[in-house]
């Protein structure tokens, strides 16, 4: 069962920006569902205060379900409210954009 729903994440320090904004990269690997989502929100939410840039690298996402597409939501509104920081996915799979086109949020992670 334990490989089905692994999910783990590598954090990286980035070079600053073109701004000088602090960017921290954080490769997913895995499936992103209800038993592993507490996960990533646990690793991002601290991040947020203190600002620059969280990029959420998901090249090594295989899966993605409610749960996890809720944590995301959850932490990129927590993003915009605090105003410290900018949380962006990078390198989705076609499958992860195809499930944030049908479900309207292809905007809210464009930028």
């Amino acid at each position: 069962m334990e490989p089905n729903n692994s999910f783990h994440c590598d954090v990286e320090d980035s070079p600053d920006d073109q701004y000088g904004n602090k960017v921290k990269t954080i490769k997913c690997h895995g499936r992103l569902v209800s038993e592993t989502a507490s996960e990533l929100k646990d690793l991002v939410k601290p991040l947020i205060p203190l600002g620059g840039r969280i990029v959420l690298d998901f090249s090594d996402v295989n899966y993605l379900d409610s749960s996890g597409l809720g944590a995301l939501v959850g932490l990129k509104a927590t993003a915009i409210k605090q105003g410290l920081c900018r949380l962006e996915l990078v390198n989705m799979t076609p499958r992860i954009l195809e499930l944030l086109r049908i479900t309207s949020l292809t905007n809210m992670f464009s930028s």
